[in-house]
């Protein structure tokens, strides 16, 4: 499956390509951290640590191809892991919680639900 075309870094002052995000490589671990430090409650960095790493794997090996794509008869493989109800409200990581999705399915959930960029939907 052919990739979108390679675009400028959105980091200010970067001319670097990038591939399939936002930012390159580079920039877009900077802007992960960024994050992970100031806007990310701090409480869900501790639910997502090394017992959370295995689970994801474990779950990525079981659901290869996004679930979502597979709905619309797309053959995409997974790139993430969902929670389908949010660990900050009251959801956990069983199997029947958890969803694997491709980046732009996963992108478009979180930004729909509000989960990441701070406006939920009703």
């Amino acid at each position: 499956m052919p990739y979108k075309p390679k675009h400028p870094c959105a980091y200010p002052g970067c001319g670097r390509l990038a591939v399939r995000e936002q930012y390159c490589d580079e920039h877009q671990k900077v802007m992960n951290k960024q994050y992970n430090q100031y806007e990310r409650d701090p409480a869900s960095n501790k639910r997502y640590g090394r017992a959370w790493k295995r689970i994801r794997d474990r779950y990525i090996k079981l659901h290869p191809l996004c679930e979502e794509c597979e709905k619309q008869g797309k053959i995409t493989p997974a790139e993430e892991v969902h929670h389908i109800r949010p660990l900050s409200k009251g959801g956990g990581n069983e199997k029947s919680n958890l969803m694997a999705l491709c980046k732009s399915c996963h992108s478009r959930i979180t930004a729909e639900s509000g989960d990441r960029w701070g406006r939920s939907n009703p």
